[in-house]
Formats: structure tokens, sequence, C-alpha cells
């Protein structure tokens, strides 16, 4: 890794801001890199190979490889929030949108895999992509406890438990079974299976039911059709 001068030198020489196709071509070049080998094993040196671009161009954007995956992890993020809105919201049947959620983020998991593995597995051994993944984590928690607080029925199941806490659970253990998925362990490389333990962990937890399969009738406390 270069000095501080070497990377500042290079960003003065470097070429000229916004040259956004640059950028892009790091941050691809480095996405379809993780497909193929963990971070830890991963060089800058790979990525300009792959991404046929100079170091000081590199520098330019980016201080680290660690700040590339940081910028891709923050992408994945992004679309994870979109997978949740459904039941974030709160505008539709809350079991369905759970479960259409957890589908969405299986896939996206799935489709991300190199890069959202590289940050489970950086996290703890790096400050700068801990501090990064505890915010990525804290919003999605924070977004379930809203969301938990607004709802009158999984107010009362949950009773005096503390709120955030639960929420932060069940991302946490949205986090390590989607990992399992990726990592191809069994029984979470099925997909079905993975999306109905999770399903059934955040719907037992706020409404007091597992999930059941299509045609069984409305949950007498939700109103809604369950699915499994």
């Amino acid at each position: 890794m270069p000095s501080k001068h070497t990377a500042r030198a290079a960003r003065r020489s470097g070429p000229a801001p916004g040259s956004a196709e640059l950028r892009e071509r790091i941050l691809s070049a480095t996405c379809e890199l993780l497909r193929q080998r963990r971070f830890d094993a991963l060089s800058v040196a790979d990525i300009l190979t792959a991404a046929e671009v100079s170091r000081a161009s590199f520098y330019f954007y980016f201080p680290s490889k660690q700040a590339v995956l940081g910028e891709l992890v923050r992408e994945a993020v992004a679309q994870g929030q979109q997978a949740a809105q459904p039941w974030i919201g709160g505008q539709q049947d809350p079991v369905a949108a759970l479960r259409a959620g957890v589908r969405d983020g299986a896939r996206l998991w799935r489709a991300n895999a190199g890069v959202l593995m590289a940050i489970v597995e950086s996290w703890g051994s790096d400050e700068g992509l801990r501090a990064l993944w505890l915010e990525q984590m804290d919003l999605f928690t924070d977004a379930a406890a809203g969301r938990i607080r607004s709802d009158p029925n999984a107010c009362r199941r949950l009773g005096d438990v503390d709120i955030r806490a639960v929420a932060a659970s069940l991302t946490w253990l949205g986090e390590r079974l989607y990992y399992l998925a990726a990592a191809g362990v069994p029984p979470f490389d099925n997909e079905e299976i993975l999306i109905d333990t999770l399903t059934n962990a955040w719907t037992s937890t706020l409404y007091g039911h597992p999930v059941t399969h299509p045609g069984t009738p409305p949950h007498p406390v939700t109103g809604a059709q369950e699915f499994g």
C-alpha cells in the first residue's frame, strides 16, 4: 500500500475529476474479482489489471481496496433497503410483505454474494470496515424498529420487550443466514428453505404464528392470508 504522500501525489497528478467511467471500471472489476476469490487475497494490483487502469487513477478515486469494497457494500445495501420497503412502508399485508422482502433479500445476496461475503468476513478485522458494516446494519435495524413500533399488533405481542433489540436480533439473524446461503452451506443453499426459515422467524416473533402453506385461512390477529 502506498504512503500517504504517494496517494496524495497520485490524486494531484491523476485523471481530472468527473471521469466516472474509470471509477465504474474499478468498482465493476472489484465486484467481478470477488466472485472468484476472497477479499483478503485480493490486491490493488489485481484490481488495476482487471480494470485496466493505472495506479494513479485508482488512488485518485479510492485510498484503498477497503474503500472500493465500502462503496460496493453501500450500493448493495441501498438495494436491500428497496427490497424491504413493502414491509417497512406498512402499506401491504405485513406477512406477505415480509415474505416478499425476505425473498428479494435472498436474491440480492445471491447477486452480490462476493461483495457481501467479503464485508461479513472482513469487518471483524478492519476498523474502517467494522464501522461501515455496523452503520449499514443499523440502517436496517432502525427501519425495522420503526415499523414494529407503528404496528399495534406487533407491539401488543412483544409487550415490554426492547423493540430495537428485537429488530436488531432479527436483522442480524438475516445477515447470518443470507451469508450461509451465499457460501453454499446447507440447508440454506436451498432458497425456499432460507425464505421459509427467515419469514417464520420474523412472523413468529412479531405476530405469534408461523407461516404456513397457501390456502390456509387468514390469521385471526393480522387478518392476513399466510404464505409458505
